[in-house]
């Protein structure tokens, strides 16, 4: 993959994220962060730039690919960054609609691209993905859950390590809802009913932009993965582990507690639980590379409930 190629599989990524041309605050340091934080030979804060103020187009970005395979990977990139955080609205529908004429797609392969991500968006959050090492949590507070709600936390954060290690742009949109999901158990076992409006509130108050978490991975795949870059796989595993781990061990105790922690609580014991998380990941480094060395990403989508 050429330079010229990186910068327009970014660039069409980063143009996703502002799709809807809502530049809230929040986006927009959530995206600044994804450019300074993913580093290459690639100028990732001049290319975020040149997307934030216009300089670079949907046209223009579609130009800088020569191949076929390459079109559809950043189609199906683009899909992911719009469904990140929900299934897209109009505006993202327009956007990839002008994108896939762009990249000379045809219906068939656009819509073949969109199905899987938007199954994970829209997917329950009660499904369980027990054939793939999550457990379910099916105790009561009453029953004192914390030992099995460990042992969920550890598998999902091992698991979501595993799919960074996978070169699928779509491994990574599924770390998301198994992050929303993993929550969602945790509170049930606590006795709260959540919806995924309450879940995207948590994760957001705890910092996790979860457009700015799948554009990250993406761009680690990009500039890392795909160009056969072990130490960005690895940082990706990291992330999503210690991530993943931090949400679970923070839902754990808010949940117990009866959601009665401060933002400032809640943020801080985010912060510690990521520390954490980062410390154990070398521990489990070997589980990590032995999952995803087996893993499927179909057999995923079906324990999940998705095929």
């Amino acid at each position: 993959m050429t330079p010229t190629e990186q910068k327009s599989l970014l660039s069409i990524a980063m143009l996703a994220a502002f799709a809807d041309q809502s530049k809230t605050d929040r986006e927009r340091d959530e995206v600044r962060q994804v450019a300074e934080s993913l580093g290459s030979d690639l100028n990732v804060a001049a290319i975020y730039q040149d997307v934030l103020l216009g300089r670079t187009g949907v046209a223009s970005a579609a130009a800088g690919l020569s191949t076929p395979a390459l079109r559809q990977l950043a189609y199906e990139i683009a899909i992911g960054v719009c469904d990140a955080d929900g299934l897209r609205n109009d505006a993202e529908t327009r956007f990839l609609a002008s994108l896939g004429n762009a990249l000379g797609l045809n219906q068939p392969a656009m819509d073949a691209a969109a199905v899987e991500a938007d199954a994970l968006a829209t997917a329950p959050l009660e499904s369980v993905a027990v054939a793939v090492g999550i457990a379910t949590a099916t105790t009561t507070a009453a029953q004192a859950p914390e030992a099995g709600l460990d042992r969920d936390i550890l598998h999902a954060s091992i698991l979501n390590g595993a799919l960074e290690l996978l070169p699928q742009s779509m491994a990574s949109l599924a770390i998301i809802p198994l992050q929303m999901r993993l929550v969602y158990r945790v509170g049930t076992a606590y006795g709260f009913q959540l919806d995924r409006g309450h879940i995207k509130d948590l994760l957001a108050t705890l910092g996790v932009g979860l457009t700015g978490q799948y554009l990250e991975g993406i761009g680690r795949k990009l500039i890392g993965g795909l160009l056969g870059s072990v130490g960005k796989a690895a940082t990706g595993a990291a992330f999503s582990f210690a991530t993943t781990y931090a949400l679970g061990q923070v839902a754990k105790r808010y949940y117990a507690g009866g959601r009665v922690m401060s933002t400032a609580m809640l943020q801080q014991a985010f912060a510690e639980f990521t520390a954490q998380g980062r410390s154990l990941q070398q521990q489990y480094l070997p589980r990590i590379q032995e999952q995803a060395r087996t893993l499927d990403l179909g057999k995923i989508m079906s324990a999940v409930g998705l095929r």
